[in-house]
């Protein structure tokens, strides 16, 4: 039993059971016992990789993507290029060594932010960054970055906010709950009170016993704080996960540990847990803030920004077993069968302010 999880049974026999999002955070984010609050997950000796761990290419493209969309809004100086979520610092890293090469002028004027809840991440961060000529800072939200143009990405971030799971249950809806079985082991269960119909997606109508559906409204907030700063401030977004671009009924929640699957309930506070993004839910906010909202496959962005052109530059000098790892790296961020079906680009831009549609000819100058 996880010292958390013995927490948790204590918590559960003194007030009830806990709603899926409460579940969650404490798994997550708990300062004492929490996944992101005790542990360095990414990486080969961790329990998931992430893409800017996998090839320079990701961290690559994903600035001059940035690059271009302050270049499409005037090139607006002072300003700020940050990250959300930002895991080891190594999108960050290869992010400042891309603009250095791109435009110097940007990379030695622009404030650098790193936005981090956990104290152990961050230390992280700054010893992945601690070479690094340009300065940064460190934030725990976005509100004290300062009221200058935003220009912000998130890779894997949402699918780590807390949801709300409901199920269908006679009539009705409840809401998804973890409590205790006759032995004391974790468990869900639908909730006594039925749900307001008006928190469940339109698609929720129809669904069979027994169907779950996911709302996220810590997730709609976080997306709906950074929009109302883009579209007040001036800047552009761009956030990566997996999820899918269309709204839908079903559990997608899960626990990764040491790169496999478990039991969401097995491990607490040694597993991380995640659930898929509605994309779609998140574009209806941004443009709700008078934004514009552009919605792809990963693969496709990539292969539209020139990963294809990009690796071949990389492999031109390399030998066999170089080129080979870079077109295996192609394939796992990129292929249909790989992270490119998989994970899903939102992109946010101030209306009429044209995306960035390639980014080859810029990294071929950045070399």
């Amino acid at each position: 039993m996880t010292r958390l999880r013995s927490r948790i049974v204590d918590l559960i026999k003194a007030v009830g059971p806990m709603p899926v999002n409460e579940y969650m955070a404490l798994c997550l984010f708990d300062p004492r016992d929490g996944y992101y609050t005790t542990r360095e997950p990414f990486g080969t000796a961790g329990d998931f990789v992430t893409a800017p761990e996998i090839s320079q290419m990701f961290g690559e493209l994903v600035a001059v993507w940035l690059y271009q969309a302050w270049a499409a809004n005037g090139r607006p100086m002072p300003v700020t290029v940050a990250e959300i979520g930002p895991g080891r610092g190594t999108l960050m890293k290869d992010m400042l060594r891309t603009l250095s090469r791109l435009d110097p002028a940007l990379a030695n004027g622009a404030s650098f932010a790193m936005i981090e809840t956990s104290p152990r991440l961050a230390e992280v961060q700054k010893q992945t960054l601690a070479a690094t000529p340009f300065t940064i800072g460190w934030h725990e939200t976005i509100d004290t970055l300062p009221r200058q143009p935003l220009f912000i990405v998130g890779n894997e971030l949402f699918d780590a906010v807390p949801i709300r799971q409901f199920v269908r249950a006679g009539a009705g809806w409840r809401e998804r709950m973890v409590g205790l079985d006759h032995s004391d082991n974790l468990c869900f269960f639908a909730g006594a009170g039925s749900v307001d119909p008006t928190l469940l997606p339109t698609d929720a109508t129809g669904a069979p016993q027994g169907a779950i559906v996911e709302v996220a409204p810590a997730r709609a907030a976080l997306m709906a704080t950074i929009a109302e700063r883009v579209s007040t401030d001036g800047g552009a977004g761009l956030f990566l996960d997996y999820g899918h671009l269309q709204p839908g009924v079903g559990d997608t929640l899960q626990a990764l540990r040491r790169h496999d699957h478990e039991d969401v309930l097995a491990n607490p506070g040694e597993a991380d847990l995640t659930s898929h993004v509605d994309f779609a839910a998140l574009a209806a906010i941004v443009r709700a803030q008078g934004l514009d909202a552009h919605l792809s496959t990963q693969g496709d962005f990539l292969l539209d920004m020139g990963i294809l052109e990009r690796a071949g530059r990389l492999g031109a000098d390399a030998g066999q077993a170089a080129r080979d790892k870079i077109a295996d790296d192609v394939e796992r961020l990129a292929g249909p069968q790989a992270m490119g079906e998989l994970f899903k680009v939102l992109a946010i831009l101030p209306r009429g302010v044209a995306a960035p549609l390639s980014a080859t000819t810029s990294l071929a100058t950045a070399d």
